[in-house]
């Protein structure tokens, strides 16, 4: 069933507009950190996928929400791999299929073709090296008690204006860290880097010394969806806008657990350069390190990396990786 008369008819619902100083209906969509609880903020949040069009722009819509009593979609470019939020009522939008978009570079990024070198394994899920030349730097921020390693983000902004980085975040991290996400922010907003937030699942579910094959998503009575949607949401409350990439808790999952996170439209993520395991970067690496305090060794790597020029070059964004 078409989805564009009940999409028309939520967004005529809407409340107070979103976007702070603006008086255009279809003006950027702008969210303000803080305030109620993410719950009473972010509601009627829901999984679809959409074909939306507008002013002869198309989009695809993965997600649909009312946020502070605004109906919004979160869209993605289906070639670039951008994300943005957008307001439902600027848009028509009608169901669509993975097997109806298969051409777009979005879906060949979300459905790669099988690599027979890669022997089946648990650990690494997901896209492991990018397209091209230079590195993709990529953070992961799990759930942490030390502060972030502010340090490194300096270092990487002093490599030029707008240095990318992908940050795959928990929000269990952003929960206790509000301060040093709104220090993230505000590098974003100045151009000294350009983050494009992933998914990290909400809680890191772990448990020392438990096998990978019964750890962390592997945990029996593990919900997936709210370990998505209730990240996606915190990050959407805090005024930023989640990517179409997921990285596994541990780089773990299963068939199984790849396959369900592709059902939500996400592309999952590894890295062949986890750099506190001693893996060396190459051109078109995905590089992994924790920013989060909880690993120093990987952060002094990367400087030295740095330092001597063993980093590939340029540093690229994440969304080029597919």
């Amino acid at each position: 069933m078409r989805r564009v008369f009940g999409l028309l008819l939520w967004a005529c619902v809407a409340g107070a507009a979103t976007a702070r100083g603006e008086d255009s209906a279809c003006a950027p969509v702008e969210i303000t950190p803080g305030g109620p609880p993410t719950r009473e903020r972010v509601r009627a949040y829901a999984p679809i996928f959409d074909l939306c069009a507008k002013e002869g722009a198309s989009r695809l819509a993965i997600r649909q929400m009312n946020v502070d009593g605004t109906p919004l979609i979160l869209t993605v470019d289906p070639q670039s791999l951008q994300t943005s939020l957008e307001r439902a009522a600027c848009w028509r939008c009608e169901e669509t299929t993975d097997a109806a978009q298969a051409g777009t570079r979005y879906l060949k990024a979300l459905h790669p073709p099988d690599d027979p070198t890669r022997p089946p394994a648990l650990v690494n899920a997901g896209l492991i090296h990018g397209a091209g030349d230079g590195a993709f730097v990529t953070g992961d921020l799990c759930p942490s008690r030390k502060p972030l390693d502010r340090a490194f983000f300096e270092e990487l902004a002093a490599q030029g204006p707008r240095t990318p980085v992908m940050l795959a975040v928990s929000g269990g991290w952003i929960a206790r860290h509000g301060a040093d996400f709104a220090w993230l922010r505000e590098k974003t907003r100045s151009g000294a880097l350009d983050i494009a937030w992933a998914n990290h699942s909400y809680s890191h579910p772990y448990v020392r010394r438990l096998p990978d094959g019964r750890n962390y998503f592997l945990r029996p009575g593990v919900d997936v969806d709210s370990e998505i949607f209730e990240t996606e949401k915190l990050i959407i409350a805090q005024g930023e806008t989640p990517s179409v990439f997921f990285r596994f808790p541990g780089l773990v999952a299963d068939a199984a657990l790849l396959e369900n996170v592709r059902s939500r439209h996400l592309v999952a993520l590894g890295a062949d350069s986890w750099l506190a395991l001693g893996l060396r970067p190459r051109p078109g690496s995905i590089v992994l390190v924790h920013p989060n305090g909880n690993e120093p060794v990987g952060l002094r790597l990367f400087l030295r990396l740095m330092q001597t020029g063993v980093m590939p070059l340029p540093l690229r964004p994440i969304n080029e990786a597919p």
